[in-house]
Formats: structure tokens, C-alpha cells, sequence
């Protein structure tokens, strides 16, 4: 199986279960594909080289005895914010971490399908913000403008995915840390239904608004690591019933009712959708209702969402915060941010959590109406590099949600979403639109998903050669 660069999830298995190709020559390709990157695109904060050679051996030795698992010696990669055994977890942090001795559920899961985890990629400091960038590792770079962040805080993940070093990653999501990077590297993300990849060993992430989800190229590469990586720790708090996302991506989603949403959430400060981004999505929802579907203009009610949103993030952030020993090598904003938390820790934080069931039923009654909600996945196309990492805490928050004022909502509601590939602005930046559904919607919006992909054909564009290493043939 000789290729450029690395093929999808579902084809590396596929390739391995039929003895087309081994799995030390897929784990040696990827890392040679990772090192010659690193000066480039910089998507990884660990590799695990020595590692994840051996654990391909054994998967070799396990599929010659006719073994048969999902995953089974398919090179992955994890969001440095998971745990991997023998690797610390430094979530984009400066100083010494220790290594671990367990790999969290997530991971865990991902091991029990045979996939080989062969790094930990970058993210910001804590996941707050949406680039990737920061003076421990430096900046990432997206594949496609290597002058333009890929997004964050999942932006090592897409970064990894999108340069073709591995055929799919995990993230976390936290106010569109999946969905953002996805948009901006031309990728589909999934941000899963709340407790559906377990966040384990915290029983749920940023007091229930951060999950887990994986970015891939296709929506068939994304919903099969989404199902290798689903299912619960005994530990957990959010515990969806299961589905089987790869078996709704071969589905026909019917005729379906799509609002299309334009308006920005409440925001505290000015967002404003840039009218390339606007063209590109409108866009979408023509080939949506060119494939039959009804789509008409709608917004949901989402009132003062924000009110809700913020002390459960600088909660969050706080309690991060308050497990890390070295707090004096911290971004300052971090550190505002963790006080701001530890102030709305008590009653603002009840009330917070308490409104969910309200915007549930608010919200939620657009899916009365319609089927699925497409909305702009950002306002704005990938910034360049440096454009917010150096901003104070005010400055960052204008940049931030006049860039991405869209994602945050479905993570206060614990709902899914998906992004998918709305074309390209200004020669080349890539930008998304992002599926929203109700609550257990997945098996939805990948079917929705897959169909447009059929349309799009957007997997077959890769970034422009000179923005990333060649890679060896396998």
C-alpha cells in the first residue's frame, strides 16, 4: 500500500486486516512523517517512538494469529489534555509534569480497539483559547497557511490530521475546540453528545461543558474513532445511551427539515459573521437543498446563554488550575481567569448549572420544528499566527469571540455537533460549517454529514505540498 501521505482510518484497518501492510511500516511512516514536520507544523507536544514501535510488533504478531480488532495497529494521536501511561499531561503548560501510571478511559479505549497512540499533540495553555500557541512548545502551524493558526485548542490534533502525519486524532471541546480546528484546517470534527467519550479520571471536564471528540477527513474516519474511543468509566457523571456512529454514516438521513442560523449567540462583546465565511455556509445549505432537504432560515432562542456559560468555564479553569505545582509559569490570563472562577464557584455557579434544563427546553424547542441546525462554525477565517497569543485578557476575549462566536452554545446544552468542510476564502484558508442537534443526535448528523461528503468530495484536497514534509511511501 504505497502512499504519500497517510490514508484514512477506515482504509489503514482495512489494509491491516487483509495483510496488504504491517503496522511497524504504518508507525514508522508516521513518525518519520511527524519528525521531518515538527520544524514546520509543530503538532506534537510528546511522540512516543520507542513506544508505539514496540506496541506495533505485537500487533503484527496479533493480526498474523488471525486477531481482529477495530483499531487493531492503526497509528492515532491524543489531545495533550489525555492521559497516557508513561507520558505526563502537561495541557499545553509550561514546566515538569510527572508520567503517569494509567492511561485515562479514553485512551484506555482507544488501546482496547488496537490502536497505537503515537503522540501527544499541542494545545494552548488549559484549552482556553482558540489557537495554539504558547512559550512551551511554541506556535503550531495550519498545513494550509502555515502563516495562519490551525485553531484551537484541539489545533495539534487537526494540525497532525490535516498534514497527513496520522489519519485521525482525538481532541476535546470545550466552547468549539473540535469544531474551530476542524473549520479552519478543512476537516470534519465531531463534538459528541456530553459523557460520550468519557473524560475520566474527572468525572466530567469544566464542570460538564468540555468532551471529548475526534477530527478526521472523513466523516467515516471520525465516526469510527469516535466509536473505538465511546463508553464509561463507573465514575463518570454523564452516561448517554450508546449508538453506533459508523453504522449512521452508510445510512440515508430521509428528507430533513434544516434551519439555517446566521445571527451570533449573546456575546458581552461585538461578533459580527465576516460575509466570506456567510457566502461559503450559504453555500452549504444550497447543496443541503439541492440533495432535498428543506432548509429556511431560523434562529433558535438563545437569550443570555453567556450568563451560563462563564462560571462554569472559569470554574473550570480554577480547579485546572489549583492541580498544577508550578502556577508561577502560568499565562497571567490563565491565572485571571482562575480567580474570576473561584468567585463565581459557589451560588453563580448553582444558578448556572441549574439553567441547563431551561435552555434545554428553549432551545431545544427549534427541534420541534426542524431537524438540524447549520450554523457557521466561526465568524471569521484562521488568523495568522501571534495575532492573539501575545493580547491581555480583554484583548484575547474580543479576539476570541469576534472570531468564534458560534461553537460555545451546544457546549453549555452537552449536545452534539459535527463540522464539515465549507470551502476556502482568500486563496486558499479554509473555513466550516458546523451540523447541531439535540441531545443523542450523532447518528443524525454523521448520516447528514455523509451524504453532503458524497456531494463535497471534500477529502480529496490536501494542503499544498511545500507547507509539509514529504513523507516516505509505505
Amino acid at each position: 500500500m504505497g502512499v504519500d501521505r497517510t490514508p484514512g482510518l477506515v482504509e489503514c484497518a482495512r489494509a491491516l486486516a487483509a495483510g496488504e501492510v504491517t503496522s511497524r511500516a504504518l508507525v514508522v511512516a508516521a513518525l518519520a512523517r511527524i519528525e521531518a514536520s515538527q520544524g514546520t507544523v509543530n503538532a506534537f507536544r510528546r511522540v512516543r517512538a520507542e513506544a508505539a514501535l514496540v506496541e506495533a510488533e505485537a500487533a503484527d504478531e496479533e493480526l498474523a494469529q488471525g486477531g481482529r480488532r477495530p483499531l487493531l495497529g492503526v497509528p492515532v494521536a491524543v489531545k495533550d489534555d489525555m492521559d497516557v501511561a508513561g507520558e505526563p499531561t502537561a495541557f499545553g503548560c509550561r514546566g515538569e509534569f510527572p508520567s503517569l501510571p494509567e492511561d485515562g478511559e479514553a485512551v484506555r479505549r482507544l488501546r482496547a480497539a488496537g490502536a497505537i497512540v503515537v503522540g501527544k499533540t499541542n494545545t494552548c495553555e488549559l484549552g482556553q483559547w482558540p489557537f495554539t500557541e504558547g512559550p512551551a512548545f511554541g506556535a503550531t502551524r495550519n498545513p494550509w497557511h502555515p502563516d495562519h493558526t490551525p485553531g484551537g485548542s484541539s489545533g495539534g490534533s487537526a494540525a497532525a490530521v490535516a498534514a497527513g502525519l496520522v489519519p485521525a486524532a482525538l481532541g476535546s471541546d470545550g466552547a468549539g475546540s473540535v469544531r474551530i480546528p476542524a473549520s479552519w484546517t478543512h476537516l470534519v470534527g465531531i463534538k459528541p453528545q456530553r459523557g460520550r467519550i468519557s473524560t475520566w479520571p474527572h468525572a466530567e471536564s469544566f464542570q460538564g461543558i468540555t468532551v471529548n471528540g475526534t477530527l478526521a477527513r472523513t466523516v467515516a474516519d471520525a465516526a469510527l474513532l469516535l466509536d473505538a474511543a465511546s463508553g464509561n468509566h463507573e465514575g463518570d457523571l454523564h452516561r448517554p445511551t450508546p449508538i453506533n456512529a459508523s453504522e449512521a454514516v452508510g445510512r440515508d438521513p430521509g428528507r430533513l427539515r434544516v434551519a439555517l442560523s446566521l445571527k451570533p449567540p449573546f456575546t458581552a462583546l461585538p461578533a459580527r459573521l465576516d460575509p466570506r465565511v456567510e457566502k461559503r455556509v450559504r453555500a452549504v445549505a444550497e447543496r443541503l437543498a439541492a440533495l432535498g432537504h428543506v432548509v429556511e432560515e431560523a434562529e433558535p432562542r438563545y437569550g443570555q446563554i453567556g450568563l451560563t456559560f462563564v462560571p462554569r468555564a472559569t470554574a473550570g479553569i480554577a480547579e485546572r488550575v489549583g492541580a498544577i505545582s508550578e502556577q508561577g509559569l502560568l499565562d497571567r490570563r490563565t491565572l485571571d481567569a482562575a480567580r474570576l472562577g473561584r468567585l463565581l464557584g459557589g451560588a453563580p455557579l448553582r444558578l448556572a448549572r441549574r439553567a441547563e434544563v431551561t435552555l434545554h427546553r428553549r432551545i431545544g424547542a427549534l427541534f420541534s420544528t426542524y431537524d438540524v441546525l447549520l450554523a457557521p462554525t466561526t465568524a471569521a477565517p484562521p488568523p495568522r499566527v501571534g495575532s492573539m497569543a501575545n493580547l491581555g485578557g480583554l484583548g484575547t476575549d474580543r479576539a476570541m469571540i469576534a472570531a468564534c462566536p458560534y461553537a460555545w452554545p451546544w457546549n453549555v446544552l452537552g449536545w452534539p455537533g459535527v463540522n464539515v468542510p465549507a470551502g476556502f476564502v482568500d486563496g486558499g484558508l479554509p473555513v466550516g460549517a458546523q451540523l447541531l442537534g439535540p441531545a443523542n443526535s450523532e447518528p443524525l448528523l454523521l448520516s447528514l454529514a455523509a451524504q453532503l461528503e458524497a456531494d463535497q468530495r471534500w477529502h480529496e484536497l490536501w494542503p499544498p505540498e511545500h507547507t509539509t514534509a514529504d513523507s516516505p511511501a509505505v
